[in-house]
């Protein structure tokens, strides 16, 4: 390869998964066997998601998704999945003013899926149906978290 090839290879961005893990995973069925009795109506189901980038070094970031699912039948709960799935890694070539979306838009993105089949697994094996999420829209969460912060450091320089 030429110098400039080599320089241009150098400079493009690139995104790689080190590792993949479940750094904290709790299911509860508090009413079984009660709970898996048949329903008129389908259960409430809330859940809500996190996203956490912490750096490990100059180019890798352990980025964290976090996946809370509560199914409630009036006020008893039926279960409480709540998933820490995490992976490392390697960030180069990007522009710093594209490091915060890639660490919480794409990296989460690519993270989901296996976070989403843990969390079906564990409500299918709690003995619900599967809990299928549907897909979240990463880029949405990051604008919204964006203007909240916006917000805040507003009203604390007041």
């Amino acid at each position: 390869m030429t110098d400039a090839a080599t320089e241009n290879n150098a400079a493009s961005p690139s995104l790689n998964i080190l590792a993949q893990y479940v750094k904290d995973f709790s299911f509860e069925n508090p009413g079984a066997p009660r709970s898996l009795q048949a329903r008129d109506k389908a259960p409430a189901i809330n859940i809500s998601v996190n996203v956490n980038a912490n750096p490990m070094s100059e180019t890798d970031f352990d980025v964290i998704l976090s996946l809370n699912a509560e199914a409630k039948d009036g006020d008893k709960m039926l279960f409480n999945a709540e998933l820490a799935y995490g992976g490392v890694f390697r960030v180069t070539g990007f522009p710093q003013e594209h490091m915060l979306p890639v660490l919480f838009i794409e990296c989460p993105r690519l993270l989901f899926p296996f976070a989403r089949q843990i969390i079906s697994d564990a409500t299918r094996n709690g003995g619900f149906p599967p809990l299928m999420i549907d897909p979240i829209d990463f880029a949405q969460m990051f604008t919204q978290r964006m203007a909240e912060e916006q917000v805040k450091a507003k009203v604390q320089a007041n």
